[in-house]
């Protein structure tokens, strides 16, 4: 598990600008104390939420009638917080947390994406036939640096009185149920359930 004082290790740059934005503010608060707080959340799921994350986009796919797009062996494993819960945390570190200091707002609920999708694919398409479920579930290119787990401690966010409330089932029931009602009012959709896109390396000049 990482806590709030652990080494920053990111490994894409979109990792690394968020490891750069921390330093930025932290800059703030030790030169200036200037008031902020920092914090890392698992990974948010809920309603609203736009599809090309991996729990509305496989939702949205499979409510088409189409197939999850598993990135690689599918056993990277990722902890999902309900939405609100987050929001609840955040209200949390406003009322009581102290400035300069980092929260991680996490979760112990955790999932390969495999087994999500067939968790998805049981409540969408009515099935627990492993063959059935297969059939459902189509396994694409690794995206590059797909880490496979972020596993966070987050004590010191208990010991401010927070800690997730939704449980698993309640959470994506509400989301599978939102998105049934809601799909059709997403703009451009078709660019966000598209398997994520791999950049082919760069050509290599030849000198004159």
């Amino acid at each position: 598990e990482f806590d709030e004082s652990s080494p920053k290790r990111p490994t894409n740059p979109y990792a690394s600008s968020k490891a750069a934005a921390e330093c930025f503010v932290q800059s703030y608060w030790e030169k200036y104390q200037f008031p902020v707080v920092i914090t890392r959340s698992s990974n948010v799921y809920g309603p609203h939420q736009y599809p090309e994350k991996v729990i509305p986009k496989f939702i949205s796919l499979l409510q088409q009638n189409r197939k999850c797009c598993i990135h690689g062996s599918g056993l990277q494993r990722r902890n999902f917080l309900y939405a609100a819960d987050v929001v609840e945390a955040f209200l949390t570190v406003l009322k009581e947390g102290k400035p300069g200091e980092i929260y991680n707002i996490g979760t112990n609920f955790e999932m390969s994406i495999a087994q999500l999708a067939k968790e998805l694919i049981h409540l969408i398409k009515k099935t627990s036939s492993e063959s059935e479920m297969e059939h459902w579930m189509d396994y694409v290119k690794d995206r590059p640096t797909n880490d496979m787990r972020y596993p966070m401690n987050s004590e010191k966010m208990h010991n401010l009185g927070w800690r997730p409330k939704v449980p698993w089932k309640e959470g994506i029931k509400k989301t599978i149920e939102w998105y049934k009602e809601n799909f059709h009012n997403w703009k451009n959709l078709e660019k966000a359930l598209e398997p994520f896109p791999v950049t082919e390396p760069f050509a290599q000049l030849s000198g004159p």
